[in-house]
């Protein structure tokens, strides 16, 4: 399987980005290939401008070239995950912009939807489980994406896991917590 990994943190030296590689090599050891697309890397612009606001009442729309561009990245692969912290219990506002302009009417819901077999959303979370199920963010969250986003869009076989207290300071529970990442990438479409 082809996987594209779109990874949203403004640092490279983020324990996002070293879940992400984690991740990736995981996904090698399993036999599957993969794509990695840091988006504050690329410059991705979140804002959804006009030329991209979906329109109901096309059949087909015409994208700006940007949003182009990484439709046709979508296309060419077979699997997504997303990788992100979760911040304020929900998407980065880069992630959140990418799935505003990028998953769009015509394309990924609507007359059409994604071909996708398998999404993943790979969430680091500062909080401890514990903290998470309190209010129940976790249900909440794993609804909105699998449900809201993924199923909209035609993926049936997605999941969120969450790496947990990103913010203690112990190296064994990073370690951990990149095993957990290697782990995922592993049983990727297990």
């Amino acid at each position: 399987m082809n996987v594209l990994i779109v990874v949203s943190h403004p640092r490279k030296d983020s324990l996002t980005f070293q879940a992400t590689e984690r991740f990736a090599q995981g996904l090698t050891e399993a036999g599957h290939s993969y794509e990695i697309l840091d988006l504050h890397g690329i410059g991705f612009d979140p804002v959804l401008q006009g030329v991209d606001e979906p329109d109901m009442a096309a059949l087909e729309q015409t994208f700006s070239p940007a949003v182009e561009t990484e439709i046709q990245r979508l296309k060419e692969h077979d699997a997504l995950a997303f990788v992100f912290p979760l911040w304020w219990w929900h998407l980065p506002a880069m992630l959140k912009g990418y799935v505003d302009r990028v998953l769009n009417n015509g394309f990924a819901y609507g007359s059409n939807h994604l071909h996708h077999k398998h999404l993943l959303w790979l969430s680091l979370a500062g909080v401890t489980e514990a903290q998470m199920e309190k209010r129940n963010y976790g249900e909440t969250i794993q609804h909105l994406l699998n449900v809201g986003i993924a199923d909209y869009c035609g993926i049936r076989n997605s999941r969120v896991e969450f790496l947990y207290g990103t913010v203690e300071a112990e190296p064994d529970h990073y370690g951990r917590l990149l095993d957990q990442a290697y782990q995922l990438g592993v049983n990727y479409a297990k």
